[in-house]
């Protein structure tokens, strides 16, 4: 597969965090972005004894994004005022995130979480674990816990690999099982997003016998000079999902086309939004997708 335009030609930052500004306050009863992301590749560079898979990526932010409202209570519970189909409120990442949280401050009353969802559910872009980093990062602030950073990513890895990508709110590169993260910096450019009708769980996609777990490790040095990368869970996608390979095909036409994390939703990427939405344009009746722009940083700003 040929190295995505992402991977060439822009400036990578490696010391020190994006000068992201303009921080969105955070209040109760506001409605709080939790962004999407796109895996731009994907390496599963080897297993560890306890059976955790170890990574290399680099994830970008975007616009698409879910909305987080937080309500407090006064009679100490958490409570999910948005319900997912198939999903139990307590398995719910937002409401997990809650939860941890409320160890700091076990008499905090309790919230009411409220979720917008625009992000799919089970498409690799990250709807959950972000939705569960605006809720830490939002009751860090509103119960006066005031973890640092560092601290407050590490309490959500407990929640997932994804979710300090999202707390730390860097586009980065990230090793490990995804919780080593530094940040870079990206071009300006739009993505078309597509959504194949189906749920691909995480867990069964990384359980495949046929999955390659040996890809050698990469610079991010070399990344950026170009280096050759891929997406390798998508073949076992493809065999499990052979909808997502259809939608694959059909965008392979107008570039790079790759899966993000693993997947249902696939994208390409654009300079120009112009052609994005030219692109856009031409979607086979009965597929689903939307367009996105490439974010230099979380939207809440530096919380």
């Amino acid at each position: 597969m040929s190295v995505p335009s992402s991977a060439t030609g822009h400036d990578a930052r490696t010391a020190g965090e994006p000068g992201v500004t303009g921080a969105t306050g955070i209040a109760w009863g506001q409605g709080l972005p939790a962004p999407a992301k796109l895996n731009l590749f994907l390496h599963v560079t080897g297993r560890r004894p306890d059976g955790y898979h170890l990574l290399q990526s680099a994830f970008r932010l975007i616009d698409r994004r879910d909305t987080i409202t937080l309500l407090p209570r006064d009679d100490g519970q958490i409570v999910l005022a948005s319900p997912i189909d198939g999903l139990a409120d307590a398995d719910h990442l937002a409401v997990r995130a809650a939860e941890l949280a409320r160890r700091y401050v076990p008499n905090c009353g309790g919230v009411t979480i409220r979720v917008d969802k625009t992000i799919p559910v089970g498409g690799g872009l990250g709807g959950g674990s972000s939705d569960a980093a605006t809720t830490l990062i939002a009751l860090n602030r509103l119960w006066g816990i005031d973890l640092p950073m560092d601290d407050l990513a590490r309490l959500g890895l407990a929640l997932g690999a994804d979710v300090p990508f999202f707390v730390r709110g860097f586009n980065a590169f990230g090793e490990g099982v995804g919780e080593q993260l530094t940040p870079i910096s990206f071009c300006p450019a739009w993505y078309v997003v597509l959504t194949p009708p189906v749920l691909v769980p995480t867990r069964d996609i990384f359980s495949d016998v046929a999955l390659t777990r040996d890809t050698p490790r990469m610079t991010i040095a070399a990344f950026f000079g170009g280096q050759q990368t891929r997406n390798d869970l998508e073949p076992v996608v493809r065999r499990r999902y052979p909808v997502v390979g259809r939608y694959l095909d059909w965008l392979s036409q107008f570039g790079d086309a790759r899966l993000t994390g693993s997947g249902a939703c696939v994208f390409s990427e654009f300079r120009e939004e112009g052609r994005a939405r030219e692109v856009f344009a031409q979607l086979d009746a009965g597929m689903q997708g939307f367009l996105a722009r490439g974010l230099d940083g979380h939207p809440l700003g530096q919380w």
